[in-house]
């Protein structure tokens, strides 16, 4: 018997630069085991092949609300440890323990009224999964966010990784429904956009700005990232390409 149902996938990144159009520029192999008492957990391990390289291992366990509790963050950049970091987040406090360039121990601790609404760790299928939070009986909508936590505030979670507070307002816009087709298949699907929607700013990694992202997730209750776009001075696309679903039983 097994007990907990398992969703694993695969995202291929590829630019949309000019003239690189579909280049391959980086993947993310994902694993989510949920359970009977409705915890899932998110494994995901991200390969950016931009120079300089990232690697990032992720594991982050949210309860049957949604709401994360635990996660381990690894990152690599240039082929060299960046730092690893284990985060606990309870009703009133966050605590997180790591290390950082091999060699800084840390341990810090955020107190607050209740737990952040999200915890942003980078992964693409993380980002997707953060989606289940707007509330779309009503159909179209946009909420703000503010003092949301994440590990890393550098759009491609390249550094820290440390107990890190999203200050800015974040606009997540829920569109609707749509039919779409990606490598792995057809699916029915949700359409959301991080930041503002057909905005022409290009953002800046340097300023915190972060240009557009707009995505699709499927909508079976699982929010598996079927397709994303970032536009600004990122231009790139993901899109999912592999996916296999073993139901409990």
């Amino acid at each position: 018997m097994r007990p907990h149902k398992t969703i694993r996938g695969k995202l291929l990144y590829t630019s949309q630069k000019p003239n690189h159009e579909g280049v391959e520029r980086g993947r993310e192999y994902f694993t989510i085991t949920i359970h009977k008492d409705g915890r899932r957990t998110l494994r995901a391990h991200c390969e950016i092949d931009d120079d300089p390289n990232v690697m990032r291992d992720v594991v982050l366990t949210m309860d049957k609300n949604w709401v994360t509790r635990d996660a381990f963050v690894r990152i690599s950049l240039g082929d060299k440890t960046v730092g690893s970091s284990w985060f606990r987040f309870e009703d009133t406090f966050a605590e997180c323990e790591g290390l950082l360039n091999e060699k800084d121990r840390i341990s810090e601790r955020i107190e607050y009224e209740k737990p952040s609404p999200l915890f942003g760790t980078h992964p693409i299928q993380g980002d997707a999964m953060h989606l289940h939070m707007l509330d779309r009986s009503k159909g179209p909508s946009i909420k703000i966010y503010k003092n949301f936590l994440m590990s890393s505030l550098d759009h491609r979670g390249a550094t820290g990784p440390s107990l890190m507070t999203w200050k800015d307002p974040l606009k997540i816009e829920y569109i609707g429904e749509e039919r779409i087709t990606v490598a792995a298949g057809t699916f029915d699907a949700l359409h959301f956009c991080y930041g503002e929607r057909n905005s022409n700013r290009p953002g800046s990694n340097e300023t915190g700005e972060h240009p557009p992202y707009e995505a699709w997730t499927s909508a079976d209750g699982e929010f598996i990232m079927l397709k994303a776009s970032v536009t600004g001075y990122m231009m790139t696309h993901y899109e999912l390409i592999e996916l296999e679903i073993t139901e409990a039983n």
